[in-house]
């Protein structure tokens, strides 16, 4: 989507942003933003156009995979990406990210501590800390006999009857492969072929339950009624609960994927420079807080103080305590672990 270009005097936050990238203050004042679709606030664009005087464009992907596939190919002059920590080691080893020594940004002094130095990208060289989440699943407990279901991927994978032809999976082979992984107690990494036989089996036995395979507007399939159970991600879950609250969502007891999404900048942006004020001003709690407030996901910054009271009473957003123990980091997979994973998702929807 193209946001409209807000031609206003730089202000004095922007003066401060190109000193302190000096080497880069001849750049156009145009940014070119690839993320996740629906996962940032147009609005909050619209501050940092305002504020800073330069244009962004914003495109939208579906899933890591896109991503990387656009990047390899060569194809993308993207300024800033959203890479999930799952490919972050891919990106960083086949030299398609730029350093940008985030600790060395004025607002890099506001990120919470567990987000500073994490394993896949040490010292926070290549990126910035965004959102985070969990991808469980939502159902309508207002269409579901009985008016709950069991926390468990039972109840997706092996859906009761009333439910077939009902629900929806999300069209992302990760995230598709990672649950059912867990709930088949197998290493979401697997590179044994017995593993990944019995995951495609499971997977072909679910397909003929499902409406769809779609990783677009899920908050608004579940909000309209299109279907009644979908794997989801938990900040999706708390927007449709907004507009219709008999939704719930369910951390399962054999495991829930926790992700975490990060700014960074591909090798080839043509404006860097750009790119490093657009990833410092995120880092300002007010930012990171107003696109929290806005698509319901927590963020790696020191901003829970400015989040809104309606998020704090959700389950999909503040998870019980009891369930942190179900939480399993997602992770990045060896080349064979993917090529198995390929030829899952290549037999399943072939």
């Amino acid at each position: 989507m193209k946001v409209k270009n807000m031609r206003l005097a730089v202000s004095g936050l922007a003066l401060s942003c190109f000193t302190a990238f000096g080497a880069h203050a001849a750049e156009p004042k145009e940014l070119f933003f690839y993320n996740w679709t629906d996962y940032y606030p147009v609005d909050l664009l619209a501050k940092f156009e305002k504020e800073t005087g330069i244009k962004v464009t914003m495109d939208g992907y579906d899933s890591n995979e896109t991503l990387l596939a656009k990047l390899q190919a060569g194809g993308a002059a993207y300024d800033v990406i959203v890479p999930s920590q799952s490919i972050m080691q891919t990106l960083i080893k086949q030299d398609l990210l730029l350093e940008i020594d985030t600790p060395t940004l004025s607002n890099f002094q506001y990120v919470k501590g567990p987000f500073r130095d994490p394993s896949f990208d040490p010292g926070r060289k290549y990126s910035a800390p965004y959102l985070w989440g969990t991808t469980g699943f939502s159902y309508d407990s207002a269409r579901v006999p009985g008016g709950k279901l069991d926390d468990s991927w039972k109840e997706f994978f092996e859906p009761r009857k009333e439910l077939q032809g009902q629900l929806a999976a999300l069209d992302t082979s990760s995230s598709v492969i990672n649950a059912a992984s867990h709930y088949l107690n197998v290493d979401e990494c697997t590179e044994n072929p017995q593993d990944a036989k019995r995951i495609l089996e499971l997977l072909q036995k679910q397909k003929p339950f499902l409406k769809m395979y779609s990783s677009d507007n899920t908050v608004d399939r579940m909000a309209s009624g299109e279907v009644i159970m979908m794997q989801n991600w938990n900040g999706s879950t708390a927007r449709a609960t907004l507009q219709k609250n008999t939704i719930k969502y369910v951390y399962p007891r054999e495991g829930v994927a926790m992700f975490q999404d990060n700014f960074a900048v591909p090798k080839s942006a043509p404006h860097p420079g750009n790119a490093k004020i657009f990833i410092d001003w995120m880092m300002k709690p007010e930012n990171a807080a107003a696109v929290s407030n806005a698509i319901a996901y927590a963020n790696g910054i020191q901003s829970d103080q400015l989040l809104d009271a309606k998020w704090k009473v959700m389950d999909a957003i503040n998870m019980p305590e009891e369930y942190a123990s179900r939480l399993r980091p997602e992770k990045e997979c060896s080349n064979k672990a993917r090529e198995l994973q390929d030829r899952i998702w290549s037999k399943l929807k072939g």
